[in-house]
């Protein structure tokens, strides 16, 4: 079973950029290593009603617990591809994976649910859906501010022509989402976590640089 790797953050903290780096850079240490990134939105069911739901095309509203069952649908329905390219492969890279569920689920509900119901997803994905804990997952932490210009510059997406998705554009949430994060890797919910600036003397890290931290840290646990 190969070393599983989760890239996590907030909209905008470079989780895409990150994750192809460190593929890269493991690739350049001799490691066979591999990037999966969810949703999946034109792969699975669940991928295609999240792009529907972000896109803010569904007939009716969507209920945080609705939309964490479509997030962990989507990745159901990708665990045989999962499983085949961890058994191809030394490491595979996650670009988004369960703790992203929990981080923007629980920043929906009152802050005195969002605890449970982050438990209760990552009971749905570890356990009825039989989904693997990574084993580590990295939290790329940027400032909101950066990481919505950053979003402004994405390519364009298969579910919508606009600048910000549903989730994008609320600020508050985003705001929630990062202090969320920020909750789990403090408490290590999920197992493993580090954290990893991507902004430093007020300019964003070069991704080469933040690839090269996180995949040092791989390394030394492949090792250790």
């Amino acid at each position: 079973m190969a070393f599983l790797l989760a890239i996590e953050g907030a909209d905008g903290a470079g989780k895409a950029t990150a994750t192809a780096a460190v593929v890269a850079h493991l690739a350049a240490q001799g490691l066979s290593a591999c990037a999966l990134s969810f949703p999946r939105y034109t792969d699975t069911v669940g991928g295609w009603a999240l792009g529907e739901y972000l896109a803010e095309r569904l007939p009716r509203a969507v209920s945080p617990q609705a939309a964490a069952t479509l997030y962990a649908l989507d990745r159901f329905e990708s665990r045989a591809h999962l499983v085949d390219m961890a058994a191809r492969h030394d490491v595979v890279v996650f670009d988004r994976y369960i703790a992203s569920n929990m981080a923007y689920q629980a920043a929906q509900v009152p802050d005195g649910e969002a605890e449970a119901l982050m438990t209760w997803i990552a009971r749905l994905e570890t356990g009825q859906f039989a989904l693997p804990v990574p084993d580590l997952s990295v939290y790329l932490d940027t400032p909101l501010a950066v990481a919505r210009t950053l979003i402004a510059q994405k390519r364009r997406r298969s579910y919508t022509d606009d600048t910000y998705d549903a989730y994008e554009a609320d600020l508050g949430l985003q705001a929630r989402v990062r202090a969320n994060y920020a909750a789990m890797a403090d408490a290590a919910m999920l197992g493993e976590w580090m954290t990893v600036e991507t902004v430093a003397h007020a300019a964003l890290r070069p991704p080469e640089m933040i690839a090269a931290e996180i995949a040092d840290a791989v390394i030394g646990r492949l090792e250790g």
